[in-house]
């Protein structure tokens, strides 16, 4: 038995190397991290630097004097793909404030249009009431029930003023309540707005950071020649293919066959179904995801709600050590937890990457683990 499960582990390892060689297969924006122990977090180990031959680097591409390398060129990228994993994070946490508030405010509305009717209500009865009292002469209940000479209607004017005076003091009393009501209703609503504001204001400046990070990658690649751009696409296989063979190395997993719960099996079968699909930043679904964006939904498909974005779901759902992952655990990567992925079993996850990448398989050890969670325990 231990020979037939060393053999698929094996099996399982070179099949997995095979896969991550595939410029299609590979994310490329996270790579050449080296792998943690069980307890502590790598640090990036890249390959040693590849310079382009002279004369390759033509109109500013690589390769020219004083320009930089391919191997400078991958680093670079991924830590602007980086920068704007960190600020989608916060772009998601800001816009889902934002969707919360704007639905406080908008009950909070709804209820000073409701208490402004009751308001209107109550004055319509009050005024009913004088009106009445009008007609009657202008003679207030108490001097008509002091005039009369019929004892019948002397007591019948008492029961019907003592009701008409507790009435009056219900409608008194509940119009000041409603006015109150009211009030509170606008101060709420006011700080509310003042919140929404806010929550707007940094969804913008996220908005700005992720499209700055973004335009800078992409000016680097435009820059390059077909050929340099073919060349870094090796080099980031390269560097994930090593990062992985060190990760799976190490020893950081104690069970690479370990097996996933019923909802987790859930949570994975949505993932992977979404393979192909295109990483956008800040979105969930169901024609493209972001990382976040991915694994909050697969888990919510599974019957178990999680936080929307990577650092709350490092936050707020139970760890576990990285040697005791099992598939539909949630690894979380980077010193600021700007990026999450599901692990789906023999050293493999599921992840949107970056912009410009679909979601893929990829080794788990390809980025920098800051840690594992688990959404069912």
């Amino acid at each position: 038995m231990g020979r037939r499960r060393s053999a698929a582990a094996a099996i399982t390892l070179v099949c997995a190397l095979a896969a991550l060689a595939s410029p299609q297969a590979m994310s490329g924006a996270y790579a050449a991290p080296a792998p943690p122990g069980p307890s502590s977090s790598p640090s990036a180990v890249p390959p040693p630097p590849v310079e382009l031959p002279p004369g390759a680097g033509q109109s500013g591409t690589p390769g020219a004097p004083g320009k930089k390398s391919l191997d400078d060129i991958r680093i670079e990228l991924d830590a602007l793909y980086e920068k704007a994993a960190s600020a989608t994070d916060a772009y998601n946490l800001a816009d889902e404030q934002y969707q919360k508030l704007s639905a406080e405010v908008s009950t909070l509305t709804q209820d000073l249009v409701r208490g402004q009717a009751r308001i209107d209500e109550l004055n319509k009865t009050a005024g009913a009431a004088a009106r009445a009292q009008y007609r009657g002469g202008g003679l207030p209940p108490e001097a008509q029930l002091v005039l009369t000479d019929d004892p019948g209607l002397f007591l019948d004017g008492v029961g019907r003023l003592q009701e008409s005076q507790r009435a009056t003091h219900r409608l008194i009393a509940e119009l000041t309540r409603a006015q109150e009501d009211l009030k509170t209703y606008a101060q709420d609503a006011g700080t509310e707005w003042a919140k929404l504001e806010v929550s707007r204001a940094k969804k913008e400046k996220a908005k700005e950071e992720i499209t700055k990070q973004i335009a800078a990658a992409e000016k680097i690649e435009a820059g390059l020649e077909k050929d340099d751009l073919a060349r870094l696409a090796r080099l980031q296989d390269d560097a994930a293919l090593k990062a992985q063979s060190a990760w799976l190395g190490s020893g950081a997993l104690k069970d690479i066959n370990r097996g996933a719960s019923a909802q987790g099996k859930q949570a994975i079968a949505f993932a992977t179904a979404q393979i192909g699909k295109p990483y956008v930043w800040g979105a969930e679904g169901p024609s493209s995801y972001d990382c976040s964006g991915l694994t909050s939904e697969a888990w919510s498909a599974a019957g178990r709600t999680i936080p929307r974005t990577s650092q709350e779901q490092w936050r707020q759902l139970p760890r576990v050590p990285v040697a005791d992952m099992r598939p539909g655990d949630l690894i979380i990567y980077f010193e600021d937890a700007s990026h999450v992925a599901m692990y789906v079993g023999d050293g493999t996850i599921v992840h949107a990457p970056r912009p410009g990448r679909n979601v893929t398989l990829a080794g788990a050890g390809t980025m920098r683990i800051l840690g594992v969670v688990r959404p069912d325990k």
